[in-house]
């Protein structure tokens, strides 16, 4: 091949490398997202921490990964006809043990798989606990929602610039394992990112705290399309007016802005749930609530999964099973705790501890919603034993009157 001819081939190919990089690091067109949505199932799961784990580092850690539980509970959510999962990682996972992390991650989805679930992935969160540590957790916090619960990055990496090279290695390295596994949903890169945990953490939190995160969630959202991710990015509004752009925080503008599909949280009334999704639909992309019911707030499956089923918004309701994380109990244990009584009703999660659901009446209405009832009958029917057609009955021999 002359040396020219061969010059302009590899050209060409680099130009053609050049234009596929440059495609992924963008946000995907709204094309693009209705195209991937409407391949997917509707989309029904909860936000998953297994019963044996307070927080992330629980869940995740070598000593106390714990895949067994993790199928059963899975299999409980399988039994409702839920098909996602949020699942919360951390960066000190990363930093810890990369390779046996991303080896639990594929176990996870491995277990996941089998029970016709694919996750959707959060990579950082800042809400609850702001000083993480690696090793053994704390046991829970007697009678308070969500006290062992932590956030990613610390305060401490924050607000430390020279901290950010360990962020994007965390990053592109979780991301990059798995950007073309088809078990992954989305990766969700921020949750919550402007909450400063007034009643809980507000007192730990940097006054700038907002003003660090926002440049940085930038700088994680293109960290993950520069590791090939092939699965929508995304990070939910959570909090006050969006009724307009004007309505909304710098923050909520830039979230709506970075995200591929969006994602929202509410756990108000069905009413409320409604007027958000219409306010979100001026952005034509696929919605999908990935925090919702809140039974002492008004917000429940019943109502919240048909207002999302008649304007085809997926829902991931918070909690699974009972555990560790305690967050059956209310937002209001941080300032009473539950050690004297119980809640007149459970907060959150669908399950007891050991499997049995919460409000049975729950758990049908889930199924119906999901399919996994009409699915469940059909089955039955099938496997009933076919009966021999009745002869028609003999004539009489009695003349009739």
């Amino acid at each position: 091949m002359p040396a020219v001819r061969r010059a302009a081939l590899s050209l060409a190919v680099l130009l053609l490398c050049c234009a596929a990089a440059a495609a992924q690091s963008q946000r995907w067109t709204e094309q693009q997202a209705r195209e991937w949505y409407a391949k997917q199932p509707w989309l029904v799961g909860s936000n998953y921490n297994p019963a044996s784990a307070i927080n992330q580092l629980e869940m995740w850690q070598a000593e106390s990964f714990d895949p067994k539980r993790i199928d059963l509970e899975l299999g409980w959510a399988e039994s409702l006809g839920m098909n996602t999962m949020r699942v919360y990682l951390h960066d000190l996972l990363w930093q810890q043990d990369a390779e046996g992390f991303k080896r639990r991650l594929d176990e996870f989805l491995r277990i996941a798989q089998r029970h016709k679930i694919r996750p959707m992935f959060v990579l950082f969160d800042s809400v609850w606990d702001p000083n993480p540590q690696l090793g053994k957790q704390r046991a829970p916090k007697p009678g308070v929602h969500n006290s062992g619960w932590l956030q990613s990055p610390s305060t401490k990496a924050l607000q430390d610039p020279a901290e950010y090279p360990r962020l994007e290695a965390y990053v592109k390295g979780v991301v990059g394992a798995f950007a073309r596994d088809d078990r992954v949903l989305a990766w969700d890169i921020w949750n919550e990112p402007d909450n400063m945990n007034h009643g809980s953490y507000g007192h730990l939190e940097p006054k700038n705290k907002v003003e660090l995160v926002l440049p940085l969630m930038r700088r994680a959202f293109q960290w993950a399309r520069e590791a090939g991710a092939t699965q929508p990015l995304t990070a939910g509004v959570w909090k006050g007016d969006w009724s307009t752009p004007e309505k909304m925080t710098e923050m909520d503008r830039t979230q709506i802005e970075l995200s591929d599909v969006i994602t929202f949280h509410n756990y108000d009334s069905p009413r409320e749930l409604e007027q958000r999704i219409n306010w979100l639909k001026r952005y034509n992309r696929p919605l999908i609530c990935t925090e919702y019911m809140a039974r002492g707030n008004g917000s429940f499956f019943i109502g919240s999964l048909l207002v999302a089923k008649v304007h085809n918004v997926g829902m991931i309701n918070w909690g699974l099973v009972q555990g560790k994380t305690q967050t059956h109990l209310p937002w209001d244990s941080w300032e009473r705790p539950y050690v004297d009584r119980e809640p007149s009703v459970w907060f959150h999660e669908v399950f007891r501890n050991d499997g049995t659901p919460y409000v049975p009446e729950e758990v049908e209405f889930i199924k119906r919603m999901t399919g996994k009832s009409r699915a469940r009958a059909a089955r039955a029917q099938r496997a009933a034993p076919s009966r021999p057609a009745r002869r028609p009955a003999r004539a009489s021999h009695t003349a009739h009157p």
